[in-house]
């Protein structure tokens, strides 16, 4: 039976959750999620913990923030007086919006605080911060 190393493609199905057991994100009732060994393209503590294994392989593995989406940075959260946000833009706690850095980039942040002065924009993805949890079952390992 092949084992997933660098360089192997790797599909599995997996159910993410938070410390209080909230499920985040799943594959459930989806395709299995495919990505190549070695190649950044999932979380690298979630690619650690799938070294050595093989199809029809189940485990729990739990991936600390610095290896997930990174620690929360403060200077990633920013107060906007209000006054420079056209009255068109949605502006309650919880909307997703997105800004557009001085290179022309989309920076997607999330209104966090609105009081009558300031806007608070917290650019950090949702996850950064948190430890996660991640119940996988290998489907193929090519």
């Amino acid at each position: 039976m092949t084992e997933a190393k660098s360089g192997s493609k790797v599909a599995f199905h997996y159910t993410g959750t938070l410390a209080d057991g909230s499920v985040f994100d799943s594959s459930e009732g989806r395709d299995p999620l495919a990505f190549t060994m070695g190649q950044g393209q999932i979380i690298p503590g979630l690619e650690k913990a799938f070294d050595g294994m093989a199809a029809g392989d189940e485990k729990t593995v739990t991936v600390p923030a610095a290896e997930a989406y990174g620690e929360h940075n403060p200077q990633a959260v920013q107060q906007i007086p209000r006054s420079e946000i056209p009255d068109n833009i949605p502006t309650e706690p919880g909307t997703q919006l997105q800004m557009q850095a001085p290179n022309g980039q989309a920076i997607p942040v999330m209104v966090t605080d609105a009081t009558d002065e300031h806007i608070t924009l917290d650019a950090n993805h949702p996850l950064a911060g948190k430890d996660l949890t991640f119940a996988v079952k290998i489907v193929s390992v090519d």
